[in-house]
């Protein structure tokens, strides 16, 4: 088979150290070298390999990773374009929209924004699906990452009369690949059974975790309410994080959902927008990763996460964009200036910051959904690799400031996006 090599002025691995002047070669959808553009092509001349070349003036990097949003939502983009007074403000118009079924189309929905996201570069996606016939997007789109199964308003009661049977047929429904996952929705949604059997559910099926954690103000610690025994509420036939805080016990969603078994390196959470050093130690300790969605975040009106003490304390992070109905766009880089200004204005001053955010673009997003190693391992350029690729309109200089460049003018530029090493959208200008 004859093998392609991917050139461009600035090629950025995150796993090696970028390149002036690099290749990429790619055989039968893997990468097969990557280095210097004359080694590449000088290897394989000798190795008497037939090969083609594409030359693009800018920046070649992994394929970006989505790590937390709802393909089915991508209708309702007017939310995203609009501004609320918090959580439950933007949970009000949401539900006006979501509960008119004369709106919606959650399969078409669904496309739209797989493609839309292979538009912007994104070739892995942490999908959430609330309902089964947006399931098979990122199967129908050829992508990779997980499709989450939604799991919430489920009471103890409920749950325990039928709650896991529904979740396991929703499951065995759902096409196989890329790869199921299932998200309880988040700790103040369900009552504690479902959120202390989703966990065993999943790890026996070997499929991973990814909540919403964090992202409501109510799921904040209460310094001033720390009584009471975690156990003594689980026994109650109405335990819930819900009635936690109606009994005025100020422990943080986190911690709750950390005592129940749910977090670990399986799972991955998203928002972490209230989270206390203890929070963010435990997920830490549990190598749980945080997807952070900035720009919706503050569509919906919420306080900023505590983005430099993450990256000061050591927190694996990822980048999602959430959905557009609390965003304004499906561009993982739409969100990287954003962070690279909070992160300053919080006093990062680190020269570092611009590389750390690509790397959660990309290599945290597949640590995230467990794609980081092994034969399937994306958000890299490193041989053996899957050659999921993405090419960027931006103009190259030292090294240092065209990765800053990327993170803060790379939104809106990318010219073409690879999956398997085939070119799945290009702007007309990229060479064919």
């Amino acid at each position: 088979m004859t093998v392609t090599v991917y050139s461009a002025d600035l090629v950025i691995p995150i796993t090696a150290p970028s390149m002036l002047g690099g290749s990429v070669a790619v055989e039968d959808g893997r990468i097969r070298h990557v280095g210097d553009r004359d080694w590449v092509l000088r290897s394989l001349t000798d190795a008497g390999v037939a090969f083609d070349e594409v030359y693009w003036p800018g920046v070649l990097i992994p394929g970006l990773v989505n790590a937390h949003t709802h393909l089915q939502y991508t209708r309702m983009a007017e939310l995203g374009r609009g501004q609320y007074d918090g959580f439950e403000d933007w949970a009000n118009a949401f539900n006006r929209i979501y509960d008119d079924p004369a709106r919606q189309d959650w399969a078409e929905a669904a496309r739209d924004g797989a493609e839309q996201s292979i538009r912007y570069g994104t070739t892995c996606v942490a999908d959430v699906v609330t309902d089964a016939s947006a399931a098979t997007a990122l199967h129908d789109a050829g992508m990779r990452g997980v499709a989450y199964w939604e799991v919430m308003d489920w009471s103890n009661e409920q749950w325990r009369s039928h709650g896991i049977d529904a979740v396991n047929a929703a499951l065995d429904a759902m096409p196989a690949q890329p790869a199921v996952g299932i998200s309880p929705h988040a700790p103040y949604s369900l009552e504690a059974a479902p959120l202390l059997d989703l966990p065993d559910l999943a790890r026996r099926r070997g499929i991973r975790l990814h909540l919403h954690l964090g992202e409501s103000r109510m799921e904040a610690e209460w310094a001033d309410g720390r009584s009471g025994m975690l156990a003594d509420l689980w026994r109650s036939e109405v335990a819930s994080f819900r009635a936690m805080r109606a009994g005025g016990i100020g422990y943080s969603a986190t911690e709750f959902v950390d005592q129940l078994g749910v977090l670990g390196p399986d799972c991955h959470v998203a928002h972490g927008v209230y989270m206390t050093a203890e929070d963010r130690r435990r997920l830490r300790a549990r190598s749980t990763a945080v997807a952070l969605c900035l720009r919706s975040n503050r569509v919906i009106g919420l306080d900023d996460p505590p983005l430099t003490a993450y990256l000061t304390e050591g927190n694996q992070l990822a980048v999602g964009t959430d959905s557009l109905s609390s965003s304004p766009s499906l561009d993982v880089l739409g969100e990287l200036p954003e962070l690279f200004r909070l992160a300053r204005s919080q006093g990062y001053a680190n020269r570092d910051l611009g590389r750390r955010l690509l790397h959660s673009a990309t290599l945290g997003g597949a640590i995230a959904l467990g794609l980081s190693v092994g034969p399937s391992r994306i958000g890299q350029l490193q041989a053996g690799a899957i050659a999921d690729m993405v090419f960027l309109d931006v103009p190259v200089s030292e090294i240092v400031d065209t990765i800053d460049d990327v993170v803060l003018h790379g939104a809106g530029r990318q010219v073409a996006t690879l999956i398997n090493g085939e070119v799945r959208w290009a702007d007309p200008r990229f060479p064919r």
